[in-house]
C-alpha cells in the first residue's frame, strides 16, 4: 500500500515492516532448530515433544506452529539443513584448484570428524525418524521426497565434480550417491555398536576411496 505526498508521488506506509517481521520469523525458526537439535539429541525423537522444544527455545507452541506443521516437518527442516551445510562445505572443497575427487572424499572425512558428537546424533535422530517412516505412511511419503531431494542435490555436486576432473563414472552420480550414503550409515551403526572394533570413520575411510576407484575411469582411478 502507498500514501500519497503530491502530484505524482508516492510513499510506502504499510509494506515497510514485512522485512523486519521475516528477520524475526528467520530467527524464531533458527532458534526452534536449535533447540530440537538439543531436545533429540537429550530424549530421542519419540521422547521429545513439542512442548519441550518449545520449552527450550523459549517460545509457545503459537511460534512452533506457525513455523512448522509438525514435530516430522522439523526433523525435514533440520534434515535439509544438515545436508546444507554438508554440501556448502564439499563446494568449498571441490573450489580449490588442487582438488582432485579422492582429495575431495578426504575432505568429506575430516569434515565428519570435526563434530563427531554432534554426527553421532544426527545419526541416531536420523535412524530414528527412518523407522517412524517406515511404519507411518503419511511420514514415510514426505521423508521419501526429502531423501530423494538430496541425493539429487549430492548428485548434481557429483557430477559437476567428475565433468571437471574428467571422471567417467560407471554408474549413475546418483546410484553413487546411495552407495555412499550406504556405506557411511553403515559405518556409523557399526562403530557405534561396536566402538572398539570399529573406530569411528575407519570403514568409510577404508571403502569409500575403493568404491570410487571401482566406478571410476580416468584421472580419479589412477
Amino acid at each position: 500500500m502507498t500514501r500519497a505526498t503530491g502530484p505524482g508521488v508516492t510513499s510506502p506506509t504499510t509494506a515497510a515492516p514485512a522485512a523486519p517481521r521475516t528477520a524475526r520469523r528467520e530467527a524464531t525458526r533458527a532458534r526452534l532448530l536449535k533447540a530440537a537439535t538439543e531436545v533429540f539429541a537429550d530424549r530421542g525423537f519419540h521422547g521429545a515433544s513439542v512442548e519441550d522444544i518449545c520449552e527450550r527455545a523459549g517460545f509457545t507452541r503459537g511460534a512452533f506452529y506457525s513455523n512448522f506443521g509438525s514435530k516430522d516437518d522439523l526433523v525435514l527442516a533440520l534434515y535439509e539443513q544438515h545436508v546444507s551445510r554438508l554440501a556448502e562445505r564439499v563446494e568449498t572443497l571441490a573450489a580449490r584448484e588442487s582438488a582432485d575427487p579422492e582429495t575431495i572424499l578426504e575432505g568429506v572425512f575430516d569434515v565428519w570428524a570435526e563434530s563427531p558428537q554432534a554426527q553421532e546424533q544426527w545419526f541416531l535422530l536420523q535412524t530414528e525418524f527412518t523407522l517412524h517412516a517406515i511404519r507411518d505412511k503419511t511420514a514415510g511419503k514426505a521423508w521419501a521426497r526429502q531423501q530423494a531431494q538430496v541425493r539429487r542435490q549430492l548428485a548434481r555436486l557429483v557430477r559437476r565434480i567428475a565433468q571437471e576432473h574428467g571422471v567417467e563414472l560407471s554408474v549413475t552420480p546418483e546410484e553413487f550417491v546411495r552407495l555412499a550414503l550406504a556405506v557411511y550409515q553403515g559405518g556409523m551403526a557399526q562403530h557405534l555398536l561396536e566402538p572398539r572394533q570399529v573406530p569411528r570413520g575407519s570403514l568409510e575411510r577404508r571403502f569409500l576411496p575403493l568404491v570410487l576407484a571401482a566406478v571410476s575411469e580416468g584421472p580419479a582411478s589412477g
